[in-house]
């Protein structure tokens, strides 16, 4: 438990900042509230529920913060933020939900992050767990703030997906699991460099009793001391113990060193990168001691999560595809690649919006080689199509209905339209699932 003396911050008034004042006041531990937008979404409601906590808006103070014992700083706000950077030079301890959280916890952690795939393995293990009859918490940077599932309680095991912004101030993390799933760039408007990305995701395995890794992707490795166990997934052939594809009999199997589990055809999730996450699932699962066969019942039923490369419609021969989720350019790579090599004929593919300082040119290969034309959207179109400088087809729309409409009349038999914007969706909608939601209706409604 936390010392009740301490002079504590919440910094940030959004859904993280909220479920941190919640859980402080029902622990009786004093806090203040800190937010440097004037107006912050339910304040109102805030300070009706709180009337005795001293909310201040419009700015950091760094003077206010420097006088701190500690800051709890919701994910959204970096760390280089010049009034929390001061607070931490002058020795004031930084600390986020998550580490709340692992202070109080009682039961295990099985944590889970990467670029991409967090939130489908996330829920994979967690389903995982329950067919393997676990009474499981499931949340994190997915679903449910983790601090109310302590509210819940009771639980034996919790299965968390965290982002790199959460690893940065959690410290006592000590995961029954640990896994990075793969690292691409990503919030490099945030990370001066990949190494720094790299730096905040490498924190998942701090502390952990087993690491899991992905054997295609070095910078998943886990700097761990060489007693912690560790196992790996690859969507190569395995080495005895790991997990992988094999290619017997016709078929392309799931597989645990030179056991075939089960063919990949009979995953309901389609494409290669899906895969790797069945296969990460897999050794995941593995390390914390789940029975195989219910692993496998729970792949072949689990239907994918919405905006993850989810089929919305056929029409003419045409599959259309919501991967709104895809906001950063290593996710678009896999579902470019994951359809491109599921498909019959050519990608037409819907990108752009937020670029957060990506390097598109990443894209080129995997466009050059399944896309027939990509249709840039956004802010950022422009320069996705300057980046991509290929052989591919390029056009603009200015809206996503028109995006559509131009897809429509592009695509023929055999081929898919995919929505992989590569890019967050703050400059057209207020999230990446309201953008999944648009086009999807927009399919819909031209399909009748």
């Amino acid at each position: 438990m936390i010392g009740s003396d301490k002079r504590r911050i919440i910094i940030g008034l959004g859904k993280t900042g909220v479920a941190c004042a919640r859980y402080l006041a029902a622990r009786q531990l004093p806090f203040s509230v800190v937010d440097s937008r004037e107006l912050p979404p339910g304040l109102d409601a805030f300070r009706q529920q709180f009337p005795d906590v001293t909310v201040v808006t419009g700015s950091f103070d760094a003077e206010l913060l420097t006088c701190a014992d500690e800051l709890i700083v919701s994910p959204g706000v970096s760390l280089k933020e010049p009034a929390i950077a001061a607070a931490i030079a002058a020795g004031v301890e930084v600390v986020g939900d998550i580490e709340l959280f692992c202070r109080d916890a009682a039961a295990p952690v099985i944590a889970i992050t990467g670029s991409n795939g967090k939130s489908t393995v996330t829920t994979l293990v967690g389903l995982m767990s329950e067919a393997a009859g676990i009474n499981v918490g499931v949340g994190g940077n997915i679903g449910v703030p983790v601090l109310e599932l302590l509210e819940n309680g009771g639980k034996s095991l919790y299965v968390l997906e965290l982002s790199s912004f959460q690893l940065e101030t959690t410290h006592s993390l000590r995961a029954q699991v640990a896994v990075m799933l793969n690292l691409t760039p990503d919030h490099m408007d945030r990370y001066s460099t990949v190494a720094d990305y790299h730096q905040a995701k490498q924190m998942i395995y701090r502390g952990c009793q087993s690491a899991v890794y992905n054997r295609d992707d070095a910078l998943s490795y886990p700097l761990v001391p060489d007693s912690v166990p560790q196992i790996a997934f690859t969507l190569k052939e395995p080495d005895l113990n790991q997990f992988g594809l094999r290619h017997e009999k016709g078929q392309t199997w799931l597989a645990r060193g030179f056991e075939c589990l089960m063919p990949v055809s009979e995953i309901r999730i389609r494409g290669r990168h899906n895969h790797a996450n069945a296969l990460a699932a897999l050794a995941i699962g593995h390390q914390a001691g789940f029975p195989l066969p219910a692993m496998l019942e729970v792949l072949r039923t689990f239907p994918g999560l919405p905006h993850r490369c989810q089929w919305v419609s056929e029409k003419d021969g045409v599959s259309w595809f919501n991967d709104s989720k895809a906001t950063n350019t290593g996710a678009a790579i896999a579902a470019i690649q994951g359809l491109g090599e599921d498909i019959e004929g050519k990608l037409v593919l819907i990108a752009g919006g937020d670029g957060k300082g990506a390097d598109f040119s990443e894209l080129r290969d995997p466009v050059n080689q399944y896309v027939k034309a990509v249709i840039a959207i956004g802010a950022d179109g422009p320069r996705l199509a300057e980046c991509l400088n290929c052989s591919t087809t390029l056009y603009s729309a200015e809206s996503m209905d028109d995006a559509v409409t131009m897809a429509g009349e592009i695509a023929v038999a055999g081929d898919a339209v995919l929505l992989a914007p590569a890019c967050a969706s703050f400059d057209m909608f207020r999230s990446f699932e309201e953008r999944g939601e648009v086009f999807a209706h927009l399919v819909e409604a031209a399909h009748g």
